[in-house]
């Protein structure tokens, strides 16, 4: 789906991203892990158009997309979240997720003087969809409650919900576990699975929660100083000793050993 090829990102003289490549395959959970600041961030940023790349490309579905706008690569099925949710506060969850949809009639100044039938008829459409998602999403108990009162994981259980009002293909989720009690994060959980499943959803997902990555990811992507360090199912990962020395440092995993 995704072929990132070389990639690197450097701020002035700090190299951010230095010359990653790996695959995101059509219809895998692929996960993205690392300690801080290993540069996964910044991965998904390019990925997603928020920066551009310094070197490499990124090729999604055979085609280059190296450089192309966040607005560009959203029209192409490429869709990401944060960790921390950016929902429209005042706003109901329901008129949240009317929000996305693009090029919505309503939006047009001249279709709404003299096409107001179109409009209206176009906004219950949206309307029916975005209700559709809740239910779904099984958060009909919260349609018309703003969404600043929400909670942080109804907050991303909604944002989820945000992509599936477009024609994404690719989902970029960054932490999606953050701030997430338990019981909503296996829900989120097997929300995502279902998406993958039922409606063919590529996703790769940035995430420090071990027991999420372990039920959800397969590949697993270990990055460490803007480089990827390593690949495979999450047991091979897990065991390596690059990573383990990335995670915990090489005096405290000799430590570890010592005492073992």
């Amino acid at each position: 789906m995704i072929s990132i090829q070389s990639l690197s990102k450097s701020f002035g003289g700090v190299k951010a991203v230095n010359g990653c490549s790996f695959d995101i395959e059509q219809g895998t959970i692929t996960g993205l892990i690392g300690p801080n600041g290993a540069g996964k961030t910044t991965l998904f940023n390019m990925i997603a158009g928020a920066f551009a790349p310094t070197s490499g490309k990124i090729i999604y579905q055979g085609q280059d997309v190296t450089g192309l706008r966040a607005d560009q690569l959203f029209h192409k099925g490429i869709v990401r979240t944060f960790q921390i949710p950016h929902e429209f506060e005042r706003m109901t969850a329901l008129e949240n997720l009317m929000m996305v949809p693009p090029g919505q009639n309503g939006e047009n100044l001249f279709r709404t003087w003299f096409s107001w039938a179109g409009v209206r008829n176009q906004e219950r459409e949206v309307r029916k969809k975005g209700e559709e998602v809740l239910e779904f999403l099984q958060l009909t108990h919260i349609r018309d409650e703003l969404a600043g009162n929400l909670s942080g994981g109804q907050k991303k259980l909604l944002e989820l919900g945000r992509t599936m009002m477009t024609e994404a293909k690719v989902v970029l989720l960054d932490e999606p576990g953050a701030g997430v009690n338990r019981t909503l994060l296996a829900k989120l959980a097997e929300m995502i699975k279902q998406l993958r499943d039922e409606r063919g959803y590529t996703f790769a997902l940035i995430e420090h929660d071990m027991d999420l990555i372990a039920h959800l990811c397969d590949p697993v992507v270990c990055m460490a100083q803007g480089a990827v360090l390593c690949q495979g199912d999450f047991e091979s990962v897990r065991s390596n000793e690059e990573v383990l020395e990335a995670y915990l440092g090489s005096s405290a995993h000799q430590e570890t050993e010592g005492k073992a």
